[in-house]
């Protein structure tokens, strides 16, 4: 098969597309041939800096595709399904060998190149806003990257459960094409103070919940931006800088910052039948799912280097 494939890390350009020996198949798991696969910001991160896990290296969470062989042991998958899939890394090539827990079946005829963006940015979404945040009808949430693909998934879910939405992105341009997902008010924060716009909109209260998957220097704005009893889920760390916080900050107003890291529960099942639910609802037209660019397989380096240059909306695909 062919795949997207680094001996080093560094930037997009340590990518290259070139013959790898096919998977191997699992007893209590599956082989799919890649339609679609969605970029993660944990691709991004682990091309940068993160372990080899093997050398050459196929890096990536999320593709989906059809199913092509079937492990001995497992009985509710079969040939010719549809599924999204998640796994510690091997997306980005033709073929993926995955365990059966972590697939989700597609809904015939919803459109595979969306469903592949949707277990990890809508499951996540879901827990930094209701499992982690504690989310309730009538409250304010700040998303910072709302235009990522989990601030595009945390807009739609905070505004559907009957949030007032902030959202945070680096021009206007982008903050436009949020706001028929949901956002109230965007802040453009190359021009803005965050914690200053913030508090002017909510009247100096400040925002009940905060997803936070950028990280660095933008944590503490968001800790800063807490109403009394305000909740972080802090989900990332795409800004790449170090995480150095006042947490002195968060006892006079009784604040809470809770880590999130979906994977850590992505085989329980709670979460696996969360993303088939979030999966089901897209498919029904309930949530949208942003693909902002399709890329070819082959130029996995250049759709690195787009999600890297902060203009995308929503999720980037490559398509084998």
């Amino acid at each position: 098969m062919k795949a997207a494939v680094y001996y080093e890390n560094g930037g997009p350009e340590v990518l290259k597309y070139e013959d790898f020996p096919d998977p191997d198949l699992h007893p209590r798991g599956v082989i799919i041939k890649v339609e679609a696969i969605a970029i993660e910001g944990g691709d991004t991160l682990n091309r940068w800096r993160g372990p080899l896990m093997t050398n050459p290296h196929v890096v990536g969470y999320q593709a989906a595709g059809e199913i092509v062989a079937v492990g001995a042991e497992v009985t509710h998958l079969k040939l010719g399904q549809k599924v999204a899939t998640v796994n510690n890394w091997g997306s980005h090539a033709e073929l993926r060998s995955v365990p059966a827990r972590n697939c989700w079946v597609i809904p015939d005829g919803y459109d595979v190149k969306k469903a592949a963006a949707i277990p990890v940015t809508f499951g996540t979404a879901d827990d930094c806003l209701f499992e982690a945040g504690r989310l309730k009808a009538g409250e304010t949430v700040l998303v910072q990257a709302g235009a990522s693909g989990v601030g595009v998934a945390a807009i739609q879910l905070a505004k559907r459960a009957g949030a007032t939405v902030l959202a945070t992105a680096s021009s206007d341009e982008r903050l436009e094409r949020l706001k028929p997902l949901g956002l109230d008010h965007g802040i453009n924060y190359a021009r803005e103070d965050v914690v200053k716009e913030v508090m002017r909109l909510t009247d100096k209260k400040g925002v009940d919940v905060v997803v936070d998957s950028v990280g660095g220097p933008t944590l503490q704005g968001s800790i800063n931006a807490l109403a009394y009893r305000g909740r972080v889920s802090m989900v990332g760390a795409a800004g790449r800088e170090p995480m150095v916080v006042d947490v002195g900050a968060m006892m006079g107003g009784n604040r809470q910052l809770r880590g999130v890291f979906l994977g850590a529960e992505i085989m329980t099942d709670r979460v696996h039948d969360n993303i088939q639910r979030l999966i089901d609802e897209a498919a029904r037209g309930e949530l949208e799912v942003l693909v902002d660019k399709v890329f070819p397989l082959s130029d996995a380096a250049g759709a690195h280097a787009y999600i890297e240059s902060r203009a995308a909306v929503g999720r980037v695909v490559l398509v084998p």
